[in-house]
């Protein structure tokens, strides 16, 4: 599946005048089972995306120390009262979507002087379910959190909505980022990643199509 992925990842890259190395590939080893997690590894994959703080914690705690260079990316949403351990555990946030976690954020970043890069997450689609800055207020969120708060946004994220295009969403967040002046755009998972590569996509984020369903 790995060798798949990367074929596809460099096909992609390609078809867009592209650099493959361009591309991050984050396997999303969310709720696989260990021994997934673990063949991951042995094929020489270092760059891991979590949902949860806990679970990651109980994950890759006891692994760091035999992988120092090891990645790990918080994609899922962040509870102000897990800062203190995101910040400790992951080397990158793709999900600051609000003033409360921003602020948490770069709290706990003083104080254990871990400075993570952070993308703000978009809701492209404007879904009540789900969370992100509403595309009409990320201009003045991201001067929020960097020139007010001061932390180091590097990019967007989104997640498009399942019944809609993915395209036009990916349209639309590197429609942003480059009025931001932002380089690094997390966007496309194991359905739609190559579209993803066409429109810009820095960070990719793939779980089935890298593990296989959850069991």
């Amino acid at each position: 599946m790995l060798a798949d992925i990367k074929n596809k990842l460099a096909k992609a890259a390609e078809l867009a005048n592209r650099n493959a190395n361009e591309v991050s590939l984050i396997a999303v080893s969310k709720l696989q089972p260990e021994a997934r997690i673990d063949s991951a590894l042995e094929a020489g994959l270092r760059i891991f995306g979590e949902n949860r703080v806990q679970e990651a914690q109980g994950r890759w705690q006891s692994r760091r120390p035999y992988f120092p260079d090891l990645e790990l990316h918080l994609i899922g949403p962040l509870q102000s009262n897990k800062a203190v351990d995101a910040v400790a555990l992951f080397d990158i946030i793709h999900t600051v979507d609000r003033p409360k976690i921003a602020r948490a954020l770069k709290k706990e970043m003083d104080k254990q002087n871990r400075h993570l890069p952070c993308f703000i997450q978009v809701n492209t689609g404007d879904e009540p379910q789900k969370g992100g800055i509403s595309p009409l207020e990320v201009l003045d969120f991201h001067h929020f959190c960097s020139s007010e708060i001061g932390l180091d946004i590097t990019g967007l994220m989104c997640i498009p909505p399942i019944d809609e295009e993915a395209a036009m969403h990916f349209a639309l967040l590197r429609t942003l980022a480059d009025k931001l002046s932002l380089s690094k755009l997390s966007m496309g998972m194991s359905s739609d990643y190559e579209e993803a590569i066409a429109f810009g996509a820095t960070h990719i984020r793939v779980g089935s199509a890298l593990f296989g369903a959850r069991l």
